[in-house]
């Protein structure tokens, strides 16, 4: 099977092309990654009898647990790991190119947010600096190289060093984006209070059992008061993809052309529910070629008509993940 190159798959704009690409993906990892050819087998689907992208199965992500998923003999360059509370087991990703992982991210921010290069990119990410294997952490390091701004870095506990980095970012006029983990931005804006209409607050969800879960409303209200901002942003994505979707507020997220979200029945994992309904959340991710592009999550959401979505919950008994993990 012929596998698609980064250049048709972050080329994909229009329902056509991106159905065609996934179907020659669906094609080539049910050929080459043995764990979800075996998958695909174990459901008695032919390949071959797959003709759209919403016929495509999807792999449980709890796959990621327990196997290495990957299609591409290659070494690994780097395996990126959840992160989870003492004794549950963590998902493990594979990457044996991680050059479409930084290409994905990267297109993905200059299409939401444009160049990086004119922004300063402040991380407050404590749990995930703190540990090994973070996807979050790689990008968040690449995109704070690429912003090419001195002002840039890490936050790990420096509530106060923060503080005055972003005053000062307010008071030179400079566009800032303020990426952290939601525990983190909370315990800041119990201390610290600024007025910072401009700044672009992106939470990326992890409550870590630091403070009691909270409804988005209450989150972003509170965030938005300390922070003096209208809205807050987040992003959804998770260790076993190497693609994320964006919200610029509200808990509506929008996918880059080269994802896409299909909500399943959560009852019957084979059926899809309807625009607007709540169901299990599926992910197709083509840039996640050399290991699977069609996971099922556990988490709960609704994809609308225009293919944003939003995240409502988790399926009961399913274990802390680290990216997003609000409820509304």
């Amino acid at each position: 099977m012929i596998k698609p190159g980064k250049q048709q798959v972050f080329a994909v704009d229009n329902p056509d092309t991106f159905n065609q690409t996934a179907l020659q993906v669906f094609n080539y990892q049910a050929a080459n990654c043995e764990v979800y050819g075996r998958f695909v087998s174990g459901l008695k689907i032919n390949p071959a009898d797959i003709t759209s992208a919403e016929q495509i199965p999807f792999m449980p992500v709890e796959f990621f647990k327990s196997h290495r998923v990957v299609a591409s003999g290659d070494v690994d360059e780097v395996v990126f790991t959840s992160s989870g509370t003492t004794g549950v087991i963590t998902s493990r990703h594979h990457v044996t190119d991680v050059s479409w992982y930084e290409e994905s991210f990267r297109k993905a921010f200059d299409l939401f947010y444009g160049d990086i290069k004119e922004y300063t990119v402040l991380a407050l990410l404590p749990s995930y600096l703190e540990r090994e294997g973070s996807s979050l952490i790689y990008m968040a390091r690449d995109l704070i190289s690429q912003s090419a701004n001195p002002d840039s870095g890490f936050y790990l506990y420096n509530h106060d060093e923060l503080y005055q980095k972003l005053q000062q970012q307010k008071a030179t006029n400079k566009p800032t984006i303020l990426i952290g983990v939601t525990f983190a931005l909370l315990d800041f804006v119990d201390t610290y209070q600024i007025d910072f209409p401009e700044l672009i607050v992106m939470e990326t969800g992890g409550m870590k059992g630091r403070r009691k879960e909270m409804i988005r409303e209450e989150l972003h209200s509170a965030l938005c008061a300390g922070f003096g901002v209208n809205a807050i942003h987040s992003e959804y994505g998770m260790t076993e993809l190497l693609s994320q979707a964006y919200s610029k507020g509200e808990g509506i997220f929008y996918c880059p052309p080269w994802m896409k979200i299909i909500t399943r029945d959560t009852n019957d994992p084979f059926t899809l529910t309807d625009t607007g309904k709540t169901g299990g959340i599926n992910i197709i991710d083509l840039a996640n070629i050399n290991s699977c592009s069609f996971i099922a999550t556990q988490d709960l959401g609704k994809v609308y008509a225009d293919g944003s979505f939003e995240v409502i919950g988790r399926f009961d008994n399913s274990d802390i993940r680290g990216c997003n993990l609000l409820i509304a």
